[in-house]
């Protein structure tokens, strides 16, 4: 599918799926609703899959990897040289959102989608990074386009092979600026309320973080009501990957976890192409990044967890699946009231 078609691919939730499911964690033998956002994770997902029995055994993080040339401006502590690194690493299963995927039961899924070196990762790559937003746009709009169908295609190819639900991460040097400069403008908040420190930037290299942010946003005027414009101006592709694994799994019926505030902003990006998307989003946790709360505000999403996490590659998403798989057990193992013959539990004013 490509982007329109994928868009328009995107339905409602299933309400009767979600009412099914309701009732039968109403009927099983504990205080109603005593499990909160783990029921209410359970009937959304039955919402998305169209189907009260849920079954999320196999699952995958899926990891875009790329890199911006805003680095150029010195904007982050580390050189471009690290995004390949750990892209490697990922597929080797030897960097820290590969050791929690296999403590998880979760394949980890890295993507080359613009990653400034050859990898030997899985390539999707639409170019050797992206340009630097302070000088001009981070990358055209066909670019753009290609990048969030590249997000599109992988969550395809996972449906094919069975996978129930993804979780998001990412990984590429200098896009919590990226990140920062495209909440600023979709959320029309202050530049310095939208960024943060990102992986250890000093109270120096954070000012300087936020005047080139500032710049690159005077410079190219990205229009707010066109999510493309803004993620061509200054954006970069692994956002656009992500935002495209949000869409496509939206169109595919499959739950997707939002990772801390990078893969919220490209959660946000995927739900101002796509508004309905939003139901198919799950929020793992709060991002220590200052902007985090205010990106799932946007979505209109509670995180399970605060943990004040803030490694990326998808490390917060990862950890919301033990979660569920304790909750699908009770949901599907627990007898009912009549089974363990106790009254059942009935809603007071």
């Amino acid at each position: 599918m490509n982007l329109q078609e994928t868009i328009e691919a995107v339905k409602p939730l299933d309400r009767e799926a979600m009412e099914r499911t309701k009732k039968r964690w109403d009927s099983i033998a504990h205080p109603l609703h005593s499990l909160g956002k783990l029921e209410d994770a359970l009937v959304q997902i039955a919402g998305i899959t169209g189907s009260d029995r849920i079954d999320l055994s196999k699952r995958a993080l899926v990891v875009m990897c790329a890199d911006n040339g805003v680095v150029e401006e010195g904007v982050t502590q580390t050189g471009q040289e690290i995004t390949l690194l750990v892209a490697e690493n990922l597929k080797k299963g030897q960097a820290a959102s590969s050791i929690m995927s296999q403590v998880a039961g979760a394949q980890v899924v890295p993507v080359d989608v613009g990653i400034n070196s050859q990898s030997s990762i899985r390539n999707r790559k639409v170019a050797w990074g992206t340009k630097n937003m302070a000088k001009e746009p981070a990358m055209t709009r066909e670019q753009a386009v290609e990048a969030l169908e590249v997000g599109i295609s992988t969550a395809q190819e996972l449906c094919r092979e069975g996978y129930r639900i993804l979780a998001t991460g990412e990984m590429g040097i200098g896009n919590t600026t990226t990140s920062s400069a495209v909440a600023s403008v979709l959320l029309d908040r202050p530049v310095e309320e939208m960024t943060g420190r990102g992986a250890g930037l000093s109270t120096e290299g954070l000012k300087k973080k936020i005047a080139v942010i500032g710049q690159a946003i005077r410079l190219h005027n990205p229009q707010a009501e066109d999510p493309l414009d803004v993620l061509a101006k200054v954006g970069g592709f692994d956002l656009a990957g992500m935002a495209g694994v949000f869409l496509g799994g939206a169109a595919l019926g499959i739950p997707v976890v939002i990772d801390g505030f990078i893969s919220g902003v490209a959660a946000l990006l995927a739900a101002r192409l796509c508004p309905l998307a939003k139901d198919y989003m799950l929020a793992s946790h709060l991002s220590k990044e200052p902007a985090a709360r205010l990106v799932l505000d946007a979505l209109g999403k509670e995180p399970f967890l605060t943990c004040d996490m803030s490694l990326g590659e998808g490390t917060g998403a990862v950890t919301l699946y033990p979660l569920l798989d304790m909750a699908c057990a009770i949901y599907s193992r627990l007898g009912s009231f009549d089974d363990v013959e106790m009254e059942a539990y009935v809603p007071l004013d």
